[in-house]
């Protein structure tokens, strides 16, 4: 595992979902993992949601270095090696590509946000809902890592988070 170990979160389009993850870690996380996200390529969104966006803002959570990248950049031959993949739909699981290092995966399912559907303040409302359950895995995966030396040792904790 690396010294700081990287977690790639992925989703659809890398639009919200993922954005919140990779955002949230990198706040609770304070520097112990590397945070990323990423999408399908060929569906990814043009920009991070506004509504992912003013959440996180809300939540006093970072940023700064958010934007849609295609899961071609962390595949065997990208330049960063992840230690953790966690898919944020069953899409992204069952489709994603081989990953350098030969991570550890596990599937923590949300459902697309409709946005098209409901009005702005149930879009917040519900982004909000996505991103407090991820907080609360996040917050126990950073823990339960403390506490282990390898990443196979989080192996099953990592997938039993998916049934919070």
């Amino acid at each position: 595992m690396s010294p700081v170990p990287n977690v790639l979160f992925v989703s659809v389009e890398n639009a919200l979902r993922s954005q919140l993850a990779e955002a949230c870690l990198r706040h609770v996380s304070k520097g112990r993992f590397n945070a990323y996200s990423c999408g399908m390529p060929g569906r990814l969104a043009p920009t991070v949601s506004p509504v992912a966006l003013e959440v996180l803002h809300r939540a006093g959570m970072p940023i700064a270095r958010l934007s849609p990248k295609s899961w071609d950049l962390f595949r065997v031959s990208g330049p960063t090696r992840m230690d953790f993949v966690i898919s944020l739909d069953a899409e992204t699981a069952s489709e994603h590509p081989a990953w350098a290092s030969q991570p550890e995966l596990a599937l923590w399912s949300y459902p697309p946000l409709l946005w098209t559907l409901t009005p702005v303040t149930n879009r917040e409302r519900r982004a909000e809902q996505v991103l407090l359950s991820l907080q609360r895995r996040i917050e126990l995966l950073v823990s339960l890592h403390a506490k282990v030396k390898h990443r196979s040792e989080l192996r099953s904790d990592l997938r039993d988070l998916a049934y919070m």
